[in-house]
């Protein structure tokens, strides 16, 4: 009975953790959308509605994605009935909870990194890049192939890593609010911007990496902790928000979802580069 009890109130807070942090999501959302109305980091280039769309329903297609492959994959990797291994089931039980909420978010740095570098990689990421302006519809804006490939990938980091099902939601939850947060298009005061890209990623931070100039994109690959750009020299930001313009140098049209879909069939390359990137 006294068992029962104690599962009873577990549950209830998780509940209501679960439904504060939904609260909170949802205001910071409401937030945001407004704070891109009234005050905008970077000028657009193009009307809002018809790329939001074309965002929108790439978005869709590839949270479809993730979310099958998702349940499909990972889901069965935090079994109970299956012995967890990792490289956190080394470290006392107090602390692989931080550990392997530090080292998720650390590989996703590393994925993002390999997904410039690589060609074939960087044939997926473009679609995500080529997006002439930046906000809060970008950060969902990925090719559907692109989630297909990084599943086994997470799924292998899962099985390295070895962190709880708690713990890797807790990131999860994290990673889904931070990329909504660092791609939107809002102005913070320097003071604040400063102090939280001390610990985060800020949208003054991801608006260099997004920039149509070659070593400005090679910068800020964090998607989460601002510690990993830190760490390995990649932290920029001396750029204005308006010094370069948003994108991928040799792609200047407003891609359709269509053409967007067809796009990593085109080869990498350098000319991805070489046009003109000042405004």
């Amino acid at each position: 009975m006294r068992y029962d009890v104690v599962v009873l109130i577990r549950l209830h807070r998780s509940r209501a953790a679960s439904a504060l942090l939904m609260g909170a999501a949802t205001a910071m959302l409401i937030w945001t959308l407004r704070q891109e109305d009234h005050s905008p980091l970077r000028q657009t280039a193009l009307p809002r509605s018809r790329r939001q769309a074309t965002n929108l329903i790439l978005g869709i297609g590839s949270l479809l994605m993730a979310g099958r492959i998702q349940r499909a994959l990972l889901t069965p990797l935090f079994d109970r009935r299956t012995e967890r291994r990792g490289v956190v089931q080394s470290l006392p039980a107090r602390w692989r909870r931080v550990a392997a909420f530090l080292l998720l978010d650390w590989s996703i740095y590393w994925w993002h990194r390999a997904s410039h570098r690589i060609p074939p990689l960087w044939r997926l990421h473009r679609v995500h890049h080529v997006d002439l302006d930046l906000d809060m519809s970008t950060a969902i804006r990925f090719h559907f192939a692109e989630q297909l490939l990084s599943a086994p990938v997470r799924a292998a980091m899962i099985l390295l890593i070895g962190p709880d099902a708690r713990t890797h939601a807790l990131w999860n939850r994290f990673f889904f609010a931070s990329i909504l947060f660092h791609h939107a298009n809002i102005r913070l005061p320097a003071t604040m911007d400063r102090i939280l890209s001390l610990l985060l990623t800020t949208p003054r931070m991801h608006g260099i990496h997004h920039m149509a100039r070659r070593d400005l994109t090679d910068s800020n690959w964090t998607s989460g902790l601002s510690l990993w750009d830190r760490l390995h020299g990649s932290f920029r930001a001396d750029v204005a928000p308006d010094a370069v313009r948003v994108g991928v140098p040799a792609y200047t049209a407003d891609l359709g979802s269509p053409d967007l879909l067809m796009l990593p069939m085109a080869a990498p390359s350098a000319a991805d580069w070489r046009a003109p990137s000042s405004r």
